[in-house]
């Protein structure tokens, strides 16, 4: 008689693992040892449809970390025999201790059946699980059984037999363990697919998680294989546990189970579990999950939540924003009065302090946004918020593991959409990690922030915290919005079920805190030293030259000229009359008209450079918008990184201004321009909010997605929808009498 596949039961100690391998095999069965160990190894027969399968019964544990000689040989069964199914037998009266082995097996990608043993002595203690929504979360069959008496057994193999059929690649799913770890992981998991580094034998995530686990047997293993690869692993785990014990207290080893127990948590608490309980017996952490998760109130605090951030970011903000404005001013001032006139001066004063000037002015507003959110997450809130999220996006078409993607984006304001393109890989549906990191970048990031606080200064300044709020459930509503778009059209297909982790609540160190805000803030400020540096110089030249032609400079000096001869006879005259003439209405009148002179001239030098040639031929199209030349040329900008709006507009503004000294900072400059009204106002800022994403985020989403195809389409969408929506936006609001 043939042996069709072989199939391995796999449990917790006391689960009813031996139980019903005996109930399998029967007499059909031996015992044995595993080579070079005590531990017995059991292997019998199960007969179906004239064939029979093999069953191994492996050791019992609670993990497939090794600590015990019982869980190196689970481990390397499962690895290097790579059995057809494995029978996760688990104890239904204690279900959220047995899933953690499960979570292992779904990490290793293991063909999986959950038996759900014992189903009767958890109806004695008033537990109820729905199985076929067990089944649905974790994506796996799971079959209710009584071992010991044979109960549901048959269904049992049926369906194992199945599986086993199907003969499929392993296929890990990913749970997130917290930005720091998964940042690591992620690194960890591309130096490793790039060596080929144990992958023969385990997924490179696995193996990436094993020494932030600091499992003996793989650095053990790892060691021989490739000793420089294995100590860059090895100084990477000590780099992130150094940083995890000085912000949070805590150990990977310990982090990592945190956010198992989360992810089982996140199953359970999706009404799999019904049961009669004493309300005070209720952990703390599960006393606060019934409020702030509640169907009804959870939102409300989420909102709370959400404006309480805003608040709290503008109230204590608002003089270190004064003090950094007027410290650029000063060194404007300074810089102004060292260097002589020219092109070096310009570059200063327009391209440098104008333009990085404003991005760094703003780093008081970041360091608190981070601050307010570092709090969120080292307590533990904002994947409960994530959570909550998770019944809206299904509407959505999108899968509620999408959440975190968004909120990293900066769907909590401050993030940004790199990481948040990263995140993506949790997701098994490749149409739903489409949709999702498609639409990511409609988040309000760190770079946009300052942008959108800029402008809600210039026309909200009475009620910018409010706005910012608006603003953000604006972004999250689009986002949704085109995600169902996507899903309807171009990325059609069935949602999956959700499963996402609740770790547990903690109180921040304040300590942490401040690691995770200044890592955050110094981010930004490097950005504002480099990339945005060099695209700030860039564009000043664009915006610089090529100059005016000789001819038009001559005329503006003659008029010049013109200008300082009546001014000497009117100087003349004015001795006569009076000893101050400095101050005589006479002068007073010509000063200014050399001003203006020179403000002209400033214009017209911007308009015929390569930007304001540019940004003209732009005006054909933008006036549909309200956004005259200077805008469209910070737009352009916006294209490599959204904080370049701001460093252009500064630049601009500078170049082009009658008289430099007395415009004050860029806001009043901005609100003050004649063009600048309510209605393009809020064009703006709708545009800068949904147009294309940044370049180094266009390049995220091609390695992601396989393809430039999906680049490109981020670029076009994203900038054609944002344009008809900041359209429609002006136009509604000129005829709603918002443009004055």
């Amino acid at each position: 008689m043939p042996t069709q596949a072989k199939i391995a039961l796999a449990g917790n100690p006391n689960s009813g693992k031996t139980t019903l391998f005996n109930e399998l095999t029967g007499s059909r069965q031996h015992v044995g040892n595993y080579p070079g160990v005590t531990v017995e190894k059991k292997e019998g027969y199960y007969l179906v449809d004239e064939s029979r399968i093999t069953i191994v019964d492996l050791p019992g544990t609670y993990s497939l970390t090794a600590y015990s000689v019982e869980e190196v040989v689970a481990r390397d069964f499962l690895a290097n025999e790579k059995p057809a199914a494995v029978i996760n037998i688990t104890d239904a009266s204690n279900l959220e201790r047995n899933l953690y082995l499960t979570c292992q097996f779904l990490e290793l990608g293991i063909p999986l059946v959950i038996a759900l043993n014992m189903i009767d002595v958890a109806k004695t203690r008033g537990i109820a699980i729905d199985h076929d929504k067990l089944s649905a979360l974790l994506g796996v069959p799971v079959i209710p059984i009584i071992a010991r008496s044979g109960k549901g057994t048959a269904d049992l193999m049926r369906k194992a037999v199945a599986v086993a059929k199907e003969e499929r690649n392993w296929q890990p799913i990913h749970i997130s363990y917290g930005e720091d770890l998964d940042a690591t992981l992620l690194e960890m998991q591309d130096k490793i697919e790039k060596e080929n580094f144990l992958t023969e034998v385990y997924p490179a995530r696995w193996v990436a998680m094993k020494y932030l686990e600091q499992d003996s047997q793989i650095l053990e293993i790892g060691r021989r294989q490739n000793v420089s690869l294995s100590q860059e692993l090895e100084a990477m785990e000590k780099t992130v546990s150094d940083h995890l014990l000085k912000t949070m207290e805590t150990y990977p080893e310990a982090m990592i189970a945190d956010h198992r127990y989360g992810f089982i948590k996140s199953i359970l608490i999706q009404d799999v579990i019904n049961q009669r309980f004493d309300e005070d017996r209720l952990y703390i952490s599960d006393r606060i999950d019934k409020l702030v998760t509640n169907r009804f109130l959870g939102p409300l605090i989420m909102f709370g939540v959400l404006f309480g951030l805003y608040k709290f970011t503008f109230t204590f903000s608002e003089i270190p924003l004064g003090f950094m404005e007027t410290f650029f001013t000063w060194l404007g001032g300074i810089v102004d009065r060292i260097l002589p006139d020219g092109q070096l001066k310009s570059l200063f004063l327009s391209g440098i302090i104008d333009g990085v000037g404003g991005v760094l002015g703003f780093v008081p507003l970041i360091m608190f946004m981070f601050f307010g959110i570092a709090i969120l997450e080292d307590s533990g809130y904002l994947a409960r918020a994530a959570f909550m999220m998770d019944r809206i996006f299904r509407i959505f078409g999108l899968h509620g593991s999408s959440v975190m993607p968004f909120i990293v984006s900066g769907g909590i304001a401050g993030g940004c959409a790199v990481p948040g393109v990263l995140a993506t890989r949790t997701l098994r549906s490749r149409k739903e990690r489409l949709a999702t990191l498609l639409t990511v970048s409609f988040m309000n990031c760190g770079a946009k922030v300052p942008v959108l606080a800029l402008l809600t200064a210039v026309f909200f300044s009475e009620n910018q915290a409010r706005v910012l709020f608006l603003l953000t459930l604006l972004a999250w509503a689009v986002a949704l919005l085109v995600a169902k778009f996507l899903r309807l059209t171009v990325l059609s297909g069935k949602s999956t079920p959700f499963v996402m982790e609740l770790p547990p609540y903690r109180f921040p160190t304040f300590k942490g805190l401040l690691i995770h805000t200044w890592e955050r803030t110094w981010q930004y400020i490097k950005k504002a030293g480099t990339v945005i540096l060099g695209i700030s110089i860039l564009l000043w030249a664009m915006m610089t030259y090529p100059g005016l032609p000789a001819t038009e400079r001559d005329a503006f000096e003659q008029q010049r000229q013109n200008i300082v001869s009546s001014y000497a006879i009117e100087i003349a005259q004015a001795h006569q009359q009076t000893d101050n003439v400095d101050s005589s209405p006479a002068a007073l009148e010509e000063q200014s008209k050399l001003i203006a002179i020179d403000g002209a001239q400033a214009e017209a030098a911007l308009r015929f450079s390569l930007a304001g040639r540019i940004g003209t031929w732009l005006e054909n199209i933008t006036w549909l918008t309200g956004f005259d030349w200077r805008t469209n040329i910070a737009l352009l900008g916006g294209f490599a990184a959204k904080e370049i709006i701001i460093s252009t507009l500064g630049t601009a503004y500078s170049l082009g201004e009658v008289d430099p000294e007395e415009t004050g900072f860029l806001r009043e400059t901005l609100a003050n321009n004649p063009l600048w009204n309510p209605a393009m106002g809020m064009a703006l800022i709708a545009f800068i909010m949904f147009y294309t994403p940044c370049f180094a985020t266009v390049i995220c989403i091609v390695r992601e997605a396989g393809s430039w195809k999906w680049g490109l389409f981020s670029m076009v969408f994203n900038t054609f929808f944002a344009f008809t929506l900041a359209a429609l936006i002006y136009r509604l609001a000129l005829f709603m009498g918002f443009g004055g």
